[in-house]
């Protein structure tokens, strides 16, 4: 019986969600390929199906968080990727920098699970996560209302308190520094969203 016409594509989706889940859990060195066929149920040789090889592999894997896994968590965090306001740019920051995003290794994005695998990789990683970097400023700056004119300069900093807050809180074995580090880049990233300069209430 033939294959129906979306099989290869389904396949290959299953290849780079299941070397998604390997990568974060175990970092790009420690994962084979075979390791990541054996997750998807699938052999070997169908490997180079679909991939010339690991890096390639690695930079799908990357980028197919932002529409994959990425795409399910901004919807369960209240997230409006195409129309943000100050709200959806909260909800942002208030599930990204959270204790439950710190603890799905699996799920986490691939910015804060994995920087140092990507900063040794192919450019054409080092492309799908800047990709995910931009995708984020972005939301953060269409949030910003217009009249203000630090929106870009504010949503690259917010976007750095994101990742590099998440970042620390993931490396550092003292969990409970790891908390203060987290919950200050929150704290902090919340102000310069909605400073309140007027009394007004800030967002929480």
């Amino acid at each position: 019986m033939p294959y129906r016409p979306e099989h290869k594509a389904e396949t290959r989706a299953r290849i780079v969600e299941n070397a998604r889940l390997l990568f974060n859990r175990h970092g790009y060195d420690n994962v084979t390929i075979d390791m990541v066929m054996e997750a998807a149920s699938l052999t070997r040789g169908g490997f180079y199906s679909h991939f010339r090889n690991k890096q390639e592999l690695f930079a799908a894997a990357v980028s197919s968080f932002l529409m994959g896994r990425g795409a399910r968590w901004r919807s369960e965090a209240g997230v409006d990727p195409i129309d943000p306001g100050l709200e959806d740019a909260a909800n942002m920051l208030r599930s990204y920098l959270s204790p439950a995003h710190l603890g799905d290794l699996e799920g986490q994005c691939p910015m804060i699970a994995l920087p140092s695998d990507v900063a040794r990789a192919e450019p054409q990683v080092q492309t799908a996560y800047q990709e995910l970097l931009k995708a984020m400023i972005g939301l953060y700056e269409r949030s910003i209302p217009d009249p203000r004119d630090d929106r870009r300069t504010t949503a690259l900093a917010l976007a750095a308190l994101s990742v590099g807050g998440m970042v620390l809180a993931r490396t550092i074995p003292d969990a409970a520094l790891a908390a203060e580090v987290r919950e200050a880049a929150f704290e902090k990233a919340l102000a310069m969203l909605s400073p309140a300069s007027d009394g007004s209430q800030r967002l929480r």
